[in-house]
């Protein structure tokens, strides 16, 4: 029945455009942002899981950071305990070469000299931010290891590795500064047994550091592809399909036009029944 003193027809046909209206902005804003969770309105459930698991996201990210710079550290210092390991068999051939009473002992005694004041300077030029792991004091505070967050704990903390610092300054096994001196052939066997201990010593602390690096390097490896599965698992909580999203724009606008077409004919009704008369 047509009225004039009430238009159901349109009443109901505006209440259609109205909700393909706001569903269609819907379908627009989820394709603006490529989301279809924006915010706590949208769906609160997934809005909470989505900001939590962000927040894990931003916390690995940083971690990452961090072992990355704890890498590079360890990486520096197990570089320079390899060279010192280079320098000590140097030395130790030269050692063998004064045991063996041939040439003069002074210029082996002057040769050895010069490696261990190479040694010293390779020590003391071993640092990356403020921290040598081959010094007795590793960070300038009394420390003797280097801590570094390798992953974040389920009560909200973050857990650690600690690479202990390789002491080539304080050391008793290495006290290559007070070295015998080369003066015959007696005194040079005693100085090769020394320099073999050292060279024991340089070799087990590059290879402790060396497994160290590679240690923090596979735990950054693991991070990232933590940090990667659950930016993944966010994105298919909260992030839009396009295919659909695309498909349902296609068919609103559609709706959209019928929907305007079908309250502008109940409209002109009335007057069509006006005509009438």
């Amino acid at each position: 029945m047509i009225s004039f003193q009430n238009n159901s027809g349109a009443m109901v046909a505006l209440q259609t455009l109205g909700g393909v209206n706001s569903q269609l902005d819907t379908v627009q804003n989820s394709i603006s942002t490529g989301k279809e969770v924006n915010t706590a309105q949208d769906n609160a459930a997934l809005w909470a899981i989505s900001e939590l698991m962000d927040s894990d996201i931003s916390g690995l990210r940083s971690v990452s950071d961090t072992l990355s710079l704890g890498e590079a550290t360890v990486a520096v210092a197990s570089a320079g305990a390899e060279q010192i390991t280079d320098a000590l068999t140097e030395m130790r051939s030269l050692a063998v070469m004064a045991a063996s009473g041939m040439g003069d002992f002074s210029k082996f005694e002057a040769a050895l000299s010069q490696k261990t004041e190479q040694i010293n300077s390779i020590i003391s030029s071993s640092s990356f931010n403020g921290v040598n792991l081959l010094k007795t004091d590793v960070d300038g505070n009394g420390g003797t290891a280097l801590t570094v967050p390798s992953a974040l704990s389920g009560a909200g903390g973050v857990t650690t590795l600690s690479v202990d610092g390789a002491d080539f300054e304080g050391s008793p096994q290495f006290d290559i500064g007070n070295r015998i001196a080369i003066t015959d052939s007696t005194s040079a066997l005693t100085a090769l047994g020394e320099i073999e201990g050292f060279l024991a010593y340089a070799i087990d602390s590059s290879a402790a550091l060396g497994a160290s690096a590679g240690g923090i390097a596979e735990q950054n490896q693991f991070v990232g592809k933590l940090s990667d599965s659950i930016t993944q698992g966010v994105s298919s909580m909260i992030d839009t399909s396009m295919e659909e999203a695309a498909t349902k724009l296609l068919a609103l606008q559609a709706q959209q036009h019928l929907s305007t077409l079908s309250l502008s004919i109940v409209n002109t009704m009335p007057d069509t029944l006006r005509n009438l008369y």
